[in-house]
């Protein structure tokens, strides 16, 4: 289970790093932004003139990979510390005290003077 997590961390690091790069990439509304100074030019030169539209349909599925596999971590750490918490046992160690009910609580003499 470990080695997948091992994956899953390095393709979610992965969809991380290309998705800044396609957000950067995007041109901006008012001015070319970030994507003009970064290589706006460039992307459009590579995808012909729907460069937005291509561009914004893979920041959403990379957005979505993102997402999901996100979860899918989180989960995979639930499973992994509820096993392993399973395996050891229980974090603290289980007392057995002697039961005592009330009555004889009350039947026992409270002496309060020091013994010899």
């Amino acid at each position: 289970m470990n080695l997948l997590i091992a994956i899953f961390t390095f393709i979610l690091i992965i969809v991380s790093v290309a998705l800044v790069l396609l957000v950067l990439m995007q041109k901006a509304k008012n001015d070319g932004g970030m994507g003009a100074a970064l290589g706006g030019g460039a992307a459009e030169a590579t995808f012909g003139a729907d460069t937005g539209n291509v561009l914004t349909t893979a920041t959403i599925r990379g957005a979505v990979a993102f997402f999901v596999l996100s979860l899918v971590l989180y989960l995979a750490h639930i499973y992994v510390r509820n096993h392993a918490a399973a395996e050891a046992g229980s974090a603290l160690p289980t007392i057995e005290a002697p039961a005592t009910t009330f009555d004889d609580a009350a039947a026992a003499p409270a002496t309060t003077e020091p013994q010899p």
